[in-house]
């Protein structure tokens, strides 16, 4: 079935032989994301010793026989994998491990992305879009859009998503709907635990007419209280049940962030997506990646104007901006010595 799309694009997710790529890859190669008649070339960057794994991978989307995917290919070079890129999933991080003091881990981080910024500066295409997956993503987004000046900052985001489903799930589940009949919650903020998870705007369908979202739940202590902390701490409550992190969730909302950057967002509908908050009317200071409220066109996102912001809103959602500007003073007093 070629079409008028038959032009193939090329995708880099990084960190591919990682547990999260694994349940990504899949879904990006059979058109999940770009669309079901877009062909793709996928381009798998991994660190050296992971090389192996990642063959390993490489065999099984061999072996998926998929009609969309027309080469793959692997490696440990950025100036293979960044080069004429449509689309960067940057997913590759490095993680917190036991004892590590947060400023060591931003350290490592800014390290890896300043130079996956330059890569990107240097070989990718100017209208690259970019995700950031690997934490702390909001201000490892930054640090790549930051080293890589000549691609417009709006191609530039991070992946809240997950904490948007997260939310939307609770909601649903708290009113005995499907999550599709909950729209319009917004994720403010840092993808940490002082993300503001705010349904002060949010629609539930129930029985065929859409209530403001305390109108449905009923419950304005626990829209205020349990439901926050939840959605807050749903990452740490992950690892200790699995041990490991997030990973089909986090895939899922990967593929639902490119996808909406792709194909746009429903009319009516706003997603949650940090991005450059520079010239935002909600009082958000400049130069941080910052999770809004957005809708998308023609590949180009717009924040959600006009919300209004209660005194208990403005509260969370200065606290997590000023978590974010502590990071990101910290991460460029770094970027001069990596």
């Amino acid at each position: 079935m070629e079409s008028i799309f038959s032009e193939p694009i090329r995708v880099l997710v990084t960190g591919a032989a990682g547990q999260i790529a694994y349940s990504l890859l899949f879904s990006i190669a059979k058109g999940d994301v770009f669309g079901k008649e877009q062909p793709i070339i996928l381009l798998l960057l991994d660190i050296t010793p992971m090389l192996p794994v990642l063959e390993g991978v490489v065999m099984e989307l061999q072996d998926c026989a998929l009609p969309l995917l027309r080469e793959i290919v692997p490696t440990d070079k950025e100036e293979v994998a960044f080069k004429d890129l449509d689309a960067a999933i940057l997913v590759g991080s490095m993680p917190r491990k036991e004892g590590m003091e947060r400023k060591d881990l931003l350290k490592a981080n800014v390290a890896i992305f300043k130079s996956q910024g330059a890569a990107l500066e240097k070989y990718a295409k100017k209208t690259v879009k970019v995700l950031v997956v690997g934490n702390p993503a909001n201000t490892n987004c930054l640090i790549a859009a930051k080293s890589a000046p000549s691609i417009p900052k709006e191609n530039f985001s991070c992946l809240t998503r997950l904490d948007h489903n997260r939310a939307r799930s609770q909601v649903a589940m708290r009113c005995g709907v499907p999550a599709t009949h909950v729209k319009n919650v917004i994720i403010w903020g840092n993808h940490s635990s002082t993300q503001y998870p705010d349904v002060h705007h949010c629609l539930v369908n129930m029985s065929g007419s859409e209530l403001a979202c305390f109108d449905a739940v009923k419950d304005d202590a626990w829209l205020k209280g349990d439901f926050i902390a939840t959605v807050q701490q749903r990452g740490a409550a992950v690892i200790k049940a699995r041990k490991l992190s997030s990973a089909m969730s986090a895939a899922k909302a990967i593929c639902d962030h490119m996808r909406d950057i792709w194909t746009g967002t429903p009319e009516g509908e706003f997603i949650s997506m940090g991005v450059y908050s520079s010239g935002n009317s909600y009082g958000v200071p400049e130069d941080l990646i910052y999770s809004f409220p957005v809708q998308i066109k023609d590949k180009s996102w717009k924040i959600v104007e006009g919300l209004a912001i209660n005194d208990f809103s403005r509260t969370k959602m200065d606290a997590t901006a000023a978590e974010l500007m502590e990071e990101r003073d910290t991460a460029v007093t770094f970027l001069s010595s990596v």
